[in-house]
């Protein structure tokens, strides 16, 4: 016996590479440096080259000379321990404002490679100097130290006694890098006079920041007074760039906390124009907010919201869904009743007794999904297949010289998806296993995979030419077209096996009810394998596992464990609403 299970795969690490547009002039340096993601997204780096404004911008450079000074003073003043109070780096009246940190935690740091030991206490510029004297690093030292700062989340005092004394020694001038990375813990420990300061610093030096930059300064000032200035850093993205789906989130949030429901509105309109799908923390700040309004034309655009989960796959997490279910149960003289339950095999929901939406899809609506598909993804302009109309050609009649297929199979997909395995051997033995059943294989993939390699054997991939009927197209050919044609020509009990999600094609699916017949067909047909040993299939849902509505009802899986899952795996657990009547 086999089982597949619908699996998830997430998106890649992207690198950012932006053009040095930042700053005018003559008598500017360049910095470029690699920034390592500190604002939310993991296992991403930032290139970028920066443009400095001239050293002689008075404004920025008498903010940080004034903080030096003052340090300097109190060192010869006194030996003691400089205090929290006693280097106010940033700019403006943020006074004593360590006191106001109650996550201040005052532990030893491990040494790093016999380098040194963060400190846990601010400095002052003879402990600074004498730090740096004993640093055996090859980096530079002040890059490397606010780098660790920022990674171990230290005190903001202890980072803030570095950047001052970095201005005492160079005419109150702190590099960009030091000031993202500063900027980085004041948001992350919620200082946000703090982080009113550093972006009157960084306004007065750079013309244009880099993505990271924007990203911390927006998620800052949204909880400040100031707010709708983060508007402005988000129009400065726009200049160059799609702002990230972070920034309109943040600017989302901001407009909420600050009353303004119809700029919420409108930047998550905009948002959804760039084709970006929004962060699901976006989608729960509209329900949390909407406990507190009685407004119909906001209630129908939170049910629109219900519906663009289901048009996109999209499922979420349990607080998410406990927001949802909330806001249900506060409109006023709807009496709606919420409930977490789960669905029977059969379909019915073990919470009201209904019966969930079908999964299978007519012979009209196959027949209609089939000829929109044909038209706008593989015969039409797909702006993301990458073969030729040759290629294309013939692999219509090869299929046209086929039987029926039962499973078409991205070789070269699941051929990767267990990356210790040799990747001819994992697809012989899928093959291996499929055709045992009597079934009729047809296994995609490029010419590369014929070339013997130490991951590629030729005599396994002459086995597996036995057991199956192989295409291999161009190495630069996409599979998804002669994936979707092959599966969609076989008729519908024809099941096909990859990890790819599909989501460029559905966009090349204009409208929704093409969306929502693509998706269901997609859920009862794509399968991925996720045990090798041995290889085992799971029972597919005959329904439906998207939000359902029918009126008086509606039915939403949801997640406890992932906050944002863009996959098929099928959640086992649902939100059950039904209003009394």
């Amino acid at each position: 016996m086999m089982t597949f299970w619908f699996t998830g795969i997430r998106s890649l690490p992207k690198l950012w590479k932006s053009n040095p547009y930042l700053g005018l002039g003559p008598g500017h340096s360049y910095l470029s440096l690699c920034l390592k993601d500190y604002y939310g997204i993991r296992n991403q780096q930032q290139w970028f080259s920066l443009k400095a404004v001239s050293p002689q911008n008075t404004k920025a450079v008498n903010l940080l000379i004034s903080k030096a000074s003052y340090l300097r003073k109190r060192d010869e003043d006194s030996n003691k321990q400089v205090s929290s109070d006693s280097h106010l780096f940033a700019a403006g009246a943020a006074k004593k404002r360590s006191q106001m940190n109650p996550h201040r935690e005052d532990h030893a740091l491990s040494p790093v490679r016999n380098r040194i030991q963060l400190p846990t206490r601010p400095l002052n510029s003879e402990e600074w100097d004498k730090l740096k004297e004993d640093f055996k690093g090859k980096a530079n030292f002040e890059s490397w130290t606010i780098s660790q700062m920022a990674h171990y989340r230290s005190s903001i005092d202890v980072a803030k006694s570095l950047l001052a004394w970095v201005a005492a020694k160079n005419n109150g001038i702190v590099g960009y890098d030091l000031l993202v990375r500063y900027l980085y813990l004041c948001v992350f420990h919620k200082h946000i006079p703090e982080v009113v300061d550093v972006y009157e610093i960084m306004k007065a030096r750079y013309k244009r920041l880099e993505p990271g930059g924007y990203t911390l300064l927006i998620q800052g000032l949204i909880h400040s007074d100031r707010w709708r200035e983060a508007l402005l850093l988000l129009e400065d993205i726009k200049k160059v760039m799609i702002p990230s789906k972070k920034n309109y989130n943040d600017c989302i949030e901001g407009a909420l906390l600050h009353q303004d429901i119809n700029l919420a509105w409108s930047l998550y309109q905009e948002l959804l124009g760039h084709n970006l799908i929004p962060m699901l923390k976006t989608l729960k700040a509209f329900f949390d907010f909407g406990k507190n309004i009685t407004d119909d034309q906001y209630s129908n655009k939170l049910l629109d919201i219900l519906l663009y989960l289901r048009n996109n796959r999209l499922y979420p997490d349990e607080s998410f869904a406990h927001s949802i279910k909330t806001w249900f149960e506060s409109v006023p003289g709807e009496k709606w009743k919420g409930q977490f339950t789960t669905i029977r095999g059969s379909g019915q929901c073990l919470g009201c007794g209904k019966t969930m939406e079908s999964i299978r899809l007519s012979p009209e609506d196959y027949e209609f999904l089939k000829g929109k598909i044909m038209r706008d993804v593989i015969d039409g302009g797909d702006q993301y297949k990458k073969t030729t109309p040759q290629e294309l050609e013939r692999f219509q009649n090869f299929v046209k010289c086929c039987p029926p297929f039962d499973i078409v199979i991205d070789g070269l997909n699941v051929a990767k998806m267990f990356p210790k395995a040799r990747e001819s051997q994992v697809l012989l033995n899928v093959v291996s296993q499929l055709a045992k059943q009597n079934l009729q294989l047809l296994v995609l993939g490029r010419k590369h995979m014929l070339t013997q390699h130490s991951r590629w054997r030729k005599d396994e991939m002459k086995k597996l030419q036995k057991q199956a009927s192989c295409f291999f197209a161009d190495n630069i050919s996409a599979d998804d077209p002669f994936l979707l044609y092959a599966t969609l020509h076989s008729g519908n009990h024809c099941k096909f096996i990859t990890k790819d999600l599909m989501r460029d094609h559905k966009a090349c699916l204009h409208d929704a009810k093409t969306q929502v017949l693509f998706f269901k067909w997609q859920q009862g047909h794509q399968l991925a394998i996720v045990n090798k040993f041995p290889i085992t299939f799971q029972h597919i849902p005959s329904y439906d596992t998207v939000v359902q509505t029918t009126g008086d009802s509606w039915h939403i899986p949801y997640d406890e464990d992932l906050v944002e899952r863009y996959s098929y795996e099928v959640p086992t657990k649902w939100l059950c609403l039904h209003r009394k009547t």
